[in-house]
C-alpha cells in the first residue's frame, strides 16, 4: 500500500538528520517495520470517508492496517531534535490517500499513545480556497471548532501538533501566491494563500507535524514548497486485495475469479481498481450481468463500456418505460458539472461552482439519490463524483450529447450563465492536456462514446441522442495532422492506438488507419498489444512499422514467471498473431525495425511466418538488441531466397550465435539474392566461419555496402576478408571495420587490397589502433592512381603528427580522396601539414572532419590561411574544439575576406556577442556558407552519412 521516498536521509523519527541528507533515498514497505502490535482499528467518524457504507470495513481495515506502520515516522513519544517532519501522501483519485491521513489523525491523538495532549486539526484545501483574510489562528480555530478556547496555547506546544492539508491539488490560489509574503505571525491577518504558503515553508508552526495529501499532478510544485518532504505512495488495492474483494462481494467463487480474470485482462481498468470504488463498480456492473445470464466479457473490454454500463444501470427504465424527462436534464446538469471540473481541475464542488453554472443540488437529485454524486464530509455543502472516472465519462458526454445549448456546452454563455469548457480540438490538443492531465482520460471516453452500441444504450437509458458531428470532427482532426499518423499533432501513438481501441468501432478505426504511413509500436503490456492489433490489422498503406517489446508480455522464455505461462502465452500468441498479419495485409510495406525487444521463440517464429508470406515485399530489416539470441538465426532462416530484401541490419547479441554467420553465408549465396546493405555489428566466430563468408562475398554480386562494425576478425579473418577485395567479382563499395581490433599488421594488407580493388568508394576504419606507421601503409596503397577510394574514416586511430604528414602528402599527389574524417585524433602540431596540403591547387578534398583534435587558438593562423587558398573544400567541421575569440576570428574573416567553395563550417559553440556578429556578417556576405554551433554530445560528423 505504502511506498516511499524520503528526501531527507533516514526516515525513522528517533534518528532524523540535524541538517539536510541525500536526496533520492528509496524506502520500501519493509522500511516501515517497527509499528506498535495492538493499535486499535476501530472505525469513527473522523474516518468515515468510504462511499458504500456496507464495503468500508472491508475498505478501511484494510488502509488502517497497513498505515499502522507510517506511524513509527510522526510518533511524538519518540525523542527527536527540532527537525520537523513533512509527509507528503501521493496517489490518484480514490485510493486512500484521505483514509490514510485520517488514520494518522486518529493515532495520533490516542489517549496511550503519549503521555502529552496532541492535537490533529484537518484543513480542506477546498474550504481553503473560498476562505478571505483571516490570522492562523483563525484558520486553525475554523478547522476544529471544538477546540476554540485552546487555540491560544497552541504556537508554544507546536511539536504536539498534526496538521492535515488535504486535497492539496483542489487548492486554487493566483500563481506564485504560495511563496509570496510568508508570514509567521500567528495573529497576523494575512490571505489564506500566504498563511498555507507559510505552513509548508516552516514559517509558521515550524516544529509542527505536517500530513499533506495530493494527487501526483501538483507533486513537483510541493517538492518545489515542502521543507525535507517525505514522500508516501499511496497504492490502494494491491492485486491481492482486489482479489480478496471480489471474492468478499461476489461470495461464489467461480464467479468472482471470472470476474477478477475479466477486470485484468484490461490494464487501464486494472490499474483503476487500486481505488476501492472502482472495484465496487466492476463487481456491481459483472455481477449483476452473470446473475441475469449475460456474458459480462464485452463490459470490461473498455473502461467506457464499464463505467457506462455502471451509470446506466442505476438509472435502467422499467420494461417498456421511457426514460423520465426530468432525467434527461438531470444527466445534461451532472455532464456540465463534470466537465467544468475536468477543465478547472476541480473534483469537490461547492454551492458557488453550482451557481456559477446556473445550477441547484435539485437538479442533480436522481445522481445524488443513487449515490454517483455524493455530499463530501469533509468539505460542508461540497458535492463530489464516486469516483474521478465517472467525472470523467460525465464530462465526455457533453461533447457527444445533442442538446439546445450545444454551442455553449463548446465554452459559450447561455441564459446568463458562463463556464469554462474548450471544443473538441482544445480537449485533444497536447498543449491542453500537458498542463492539465485529467482531459487525456476525458478524451478517451469520447471516443468510447462514438461505438454505436454504447451511444444506443446511453439513448435508451436516458432519451438522449448522440450527435454524429464529433465523429465528422475527429475525423478531420486527422487528415489534417501534421506527422505520419492520424492526430499525430494531438497525441503520441500509443495513446492514438488507445483511444481508437476505447472506441471500438471498427469503420472508425479503417477511417482513421487507412492511409498511415508508418507507425512506431511500443508495447509494454498485453493489453497494449490487443490495442496495437486492433488498430493495425486496419491499416491498408502501411510503409514502415517500427516495434519494441517489453519484459513479461511472453513467459515462454521466463523461468522465473509465477503464473500459468502456457495460458498467458495462448491469448498473448494469438494476440501477436493478429498484429503481425499486417505483414501480409500491406503489399506496401517496406520497412521493419525490431530493437530493444523481448520476445519468446514462439513469438519468433509467428513474425517470421509473416514476414516469408508471399504478399510480404519487404525492402529493409533492422533487427537490434532482441532476445532470445537465437531469434536472429530464425530471422536469418526467414530471409533466405527473399528476394525483394535489398536491407539488413543485425546488431546485438549476435556474437553468441556461432551458426549466424553460415545463414548469413546462405542468404548471400541463394540465387534470388538481392541484398545491397548488410550490417552485421559484434559477430566473433571462427576463422573457417569467415572463410566461407569471404567465399559467399566472391559469389554474391548484388551486396554493395556491408558494415562490420566492433566484430572480431583477428589477422587471419582480415587476410581473408582483403582476399575478397582482391577477387574480381567482388561488388562491394562500401565497407566499415570500425571497432574491429585492426592492427598496423592489418594495414598492409588493406593497403594491398586498396590497390588491386577499383569499385570500393568508401572505407571506415575508426577507433582501431592503427597509429602513425598503419596510416602510413594505407596511405601507400592509397597513393596508386588504380585505388578508387573516395571517402576515408580515421576517427580514434591515435593518429598524430607523423600521421598527418603521410596524410598530407597523398592529398597533394594524385589521390582520389575527397571525403577524410580524422576527428578525436591529437594532430594539433600536425595540422600544419594538412592545412599546406589544403593549399594546394591538386588537392581534392570537399570534406574535413577535425572534431575534438584539441586544435588550438594559434593553429586557426594555419586553417585561415588555408582557406583562404583552397579551391575545392565544402565541408570544415572543427567541432568540440576550443579554438577560442582569437582562433574563431581569425577563421571567420578569412571567410569574409574571401567566398571559396566552403558551404559548411561547424565550431564549438561560442556565446561571444563579437563572435555572433561576426558570423551573422559573414552570412550576410557569403549567403551560401552555413555556419553550426556544435553543443557538447553533438557527434554526428560532417563528412559523410557513410552508409547510407
Amino acid at each position: 500500500l505504502l511506498q516511499l521516498w524520503h528526501g531527507s536521509g533516514t526516515p525513522y523519527a528517533s534518528e532524523r538528520p540535524k541538517k539536510k541528507g541525500k536526496n533520492n533515498e528509496i524506502h520500501t514497505l519493509g522500511d516501515l517495520e517497527g509499528g506498535k502490535p495492538g493499535w486499535r482499528t476501530e472505525t469513527s467518524s473522523l474516518c468515515n470517508h468510504t462511499f458504500w457504507p456496507s464495503d468500508g470495513g472491508f475498505h478501511y481495515n484494510n488502509i488502517a492496517h497497513r498505515s499502522q506502520k507510517l506511524i513509527t515516522y510522526l510518533n511524538p513519544t519518540i525523542p527527536t531534535q527540532p527537525m520537523p517532519l513533512t509527509v507528503v501522501l501521493h496517489g490518484p483519485a480514490g485510493v486512500g490517500k484521505t483514509t490514510v491521513a485520517k488514520k494518522l489523525m486518529l493515532d495520533w491523538t490516542q489517549d496511550g499513545l503519549a503521555q502529552a495532549v496532541h492535537s490533529a486539526f484537518y484543513l480542506s484545501c477546498k474550504d481553503l480556497s473560498h476562505r478571505g483574510t483571516c490570522t492562523f489562528a483563525e484558520l486553525i480555530a475554523a478547522a476544529q471548532p471544538g477546540a476554540r478556547e485552546a487555540v491560544p496555547q497552541l504556537p508554544a506546544r507546536a511539536q504536539e501538533i498534526l496538521l492535515v492539508v488535504d486535497g492539496f491539488e483542489e487548492l486554487r490560489v493566483p500563481s506564485g501566491a504560495l511563496v509570496r509574503d510568508l508570514c509567521g505571525d500567528w495573529k497576523q491577518p494575512k490571505p489564506v494563500a500566504v498563511l498555507l504558503g507559510s505552513l509548508l515553508r516552516r514559517k509558521m508552526l515550524p516544529r509542527a507535524t505536517l500530513v499533506i495529501t495530493t494527487r501526483p499532478g501538483a507533486l513537483r510544485e510541493l517538492r518545489l514548497l515542502a521543507e525535507q518532504p517525505l514522500f508516501v505512495e499511496i497504492e490502494g488495492f494491491l492485486e491481492p486485495d482486489k482479489k480478496a474483494y471480489f471474492l468478499e462481494h461476489f461470495g461464489e467463487e467461480r464467479q468472482a475469479l471470472r470476474a477478477f480474470a475479466l477486470m485484468k485482462g484490461n490494464a487501464a481498468l486494472f490499474r483503476l481498481g487500486s481505488a476501492p470504488a472502482v472495484c465496487r463498480i466492476v463487481c456491481t456492473c459483472l455481477k449483476a450481468q452473470m446473475e441475469g445470464g449475460e456474458d459480462p466479457a464485452s463490459t470490461c473490454q473498455t473502461t467506457t463500456s464499464l463505467f457506462l454500463r455502471f451509470l446506466c444501470s442505476q438509472f435502467a427504465p422499467a420494461p417498456g418505460a421511457c426514460p423520465h424527462p426530468r432525467l434527461q436534464a438531470a444527466l445534461r446538469a451532472a455532464c456540465l458539472l463534470a466537465a467544468e471540473g475536468a477543465w478547472t481541475q476541480t473534483s469537490v464542488f461547492d454551492g458557488d461552482d453550482l451557481g456559477r453554472l446556473g445550477l441547484t443540488p435539485s437538479a442533480l437529485c436522481p445522481f445524488l439519490d443513487k449515490q454517483i454524486l455524493q455530499k463530501n464530509g469533509d468539505c460542508g455543502g461540497c458535492y463530489s463524483f464516486v469516483h474521478l472516472s465517472v467525472q470523467q465519462l460525465l464530462a465526455a458526454m457533453v461533447y457527444v450529447l445533442e442538446t439546445e445549448e450545444e454551442e455553449a456546452a463548446a465554452g459559450g454563455e447561455a441564459g446568463g450563465c458562463t463556464w469554462d469548457i474548450g471544443d473538441v480540438q482544445k480537449l485533444l490538443s497536447k498543449e491542453e492536456r500537458r498542463k492539465n492531465p485529467d482531459l487525456t482520460r476525458v478524451g478517451s471516453f469520447l471516443f468510447g462514446l462514438l461505438n454505436e452500441e454504447r451511444a444506443r444504450e446511453l439513448e435508451t437509458t436516458f432519451g438522449c441522442r448522440v450527435s454524429g458531428a464529433v465523429r465528422r470532427e475527429l475525423l478531420k482532426c486527422r487528415s489534417e495532422s501534421d506527422g505520419n499518423g492520424p492526430f499525430s499533432s494531438m497525441m503520441d501513438t500509443k495513446e492514438m492506438l488507445h483511444c481508437l481501441h476505447e472506441s471500438q468501432e471498427e469503420q472508425l478505426v479503417k477511417d482513421a488507419m487507412a492511409h498511415v504511413p508508418e507507425i512506431a509500436v511500443h508495447l509494454t503490456s498485453a493489453f497494449e498489444m490487443v490495442e496495437a492489433s486492433f488498430c493495425l490489422k486496419h491499416c491498408q498503406d502501411l510503409r514502415k512499422i517500427s516495434l519494441q517489446v517489453g519484459k513479461r508480455i511472453f513467459l515462454e522464455n521466463d523461468a522465473d514467471a509465477e503464473v500459468d505461462r502456457s495460458q498467458h502465452d495462448q491469448h498473448s500468441l494469438q494476440v501477436w498473431a493478429d498484429l503481425c498479419s499486417v505483414f501480409s495485409s500491406n503489399e506496401n510495406l517496406l520497412f521493419l525495425d525490431v530493437r530493444d525487444s523481448v520476445l519468446s521463440r514462439s513469438s519468433v517464429r509467428i513474425l517470421c511466418e509473416q514476414v516469408t508470406h508471399a504478399t510480404c515485399h519487404l525492402q529493409k530489416v533492422v533487427i537490434k538488441n532482441i532476445s532470445p539470441a537465437d531469434a536472429y538465426r530464425d530471422f536469418c532462416l526467414a530471409f533466405i531466397g527473399k528476394k525483394t530484401l535489398t536491407h539488413l541490419v543485425l546488431e546485438g547479441n549476435v556474437h553468441s550465435d556461432k551458426m549466424l554467420l553460415l545463414l548469413l553465408c546462405e542468404i548471400l549465396k541463394h540465387a534470388r539474392c538481392n541484398l545491397q546493405y548488410l550490417r552485421l555489428g559484434s559477430c566473433s566466430d571462427t576463422t573457417q566461419r569467415w572463410a566461407d563468408f569471404s567465399s559467399a562475398l566472391k559469389i554474391n554480386q548484388s551486396l554493395k555496402c556491408l558494415d562490420l562494425t566492433a566484430s572480431e576478425f583477428l589477422d587471419e579473418g582480415v587476410k581473408l576478408l582483403c582476399a575478397t577485395l582482391r577477387h574480381p567479382k567482388c561488388s562491394l563499395q562500401k565497407l566499415s571495420l570500425e571497432d574491429c581490433q585492426l592492427t598496423e599488421a592489418c594495414c598492409k594488407e588493406l593497403s594491398s587490397a586498396l590497390i588491386v580493388n577499383q569499385r570500393l568508394t568508401h572505407l571506415c576504419l575508426a577507433k582501431n589502433n592503427l597509429g602513425d606507421h598503419g596510416v602510413k601503409l594505407l596511405c601507400e596503397g592509397l597513393s596508386y592512381p588504380e585505388c578508387q577510394l573516395q571517402t576515408l574514416v580515421l576517427r580514434h586511430c591515435s593518429i598524430n603528427r607523423h600521421g598527418c604528414k603521410y596524410i598530407s602528402k597523398l592529398l597533394q599527389g594524385d589521390c582520389s580522396l575527397t571525403s577524410l574524417d580524422v576527428g578525436f585524433n591529437p594532430i594539433t602540431t600536425g595540422l600544419y601539414f594538412l592545412c599546406e596540403a589544403l593549399k594546394k591547387p591538386n588537392c581534392k578534398l570537399k570534406c574535413l572532419g577535425l572534431w575534438g583534435c584539441s586544435i588550438t587558438p594559434f593553429s586557426c593562423q594555419d586553417l585561415a590561411s588555408a582557406l583562404l587558398s583552397n579551391q575545392s573544400l565544402e565541408t570544415l567541421d572543427l567541432g568540440q574544439n576550443i579554438l577560442g575569440q582569437s582562433g574563431v576570428t581569425a577563421l571567420l574573416e578569412a571567410l569574409k575576406q574571401k567566398h571559396g567553395p566552403l558551404k559548411t563550417l561547424r565550431l564549438k559553440a561560442d556565446e561571444s556577442t563579437k563572435i555572433q556578429r561576426m558570423a551573422e556578417a559573414v552570412r550576410e556576405g557569403n549567403p551560401q556558407l552555413t555556419v553550426e554551433w556544435n553543443h557538447t554530445g553533438t557527434r554526428r560528423s560532417l563528412c559523410c552519412d557513410f552508409l547510407s
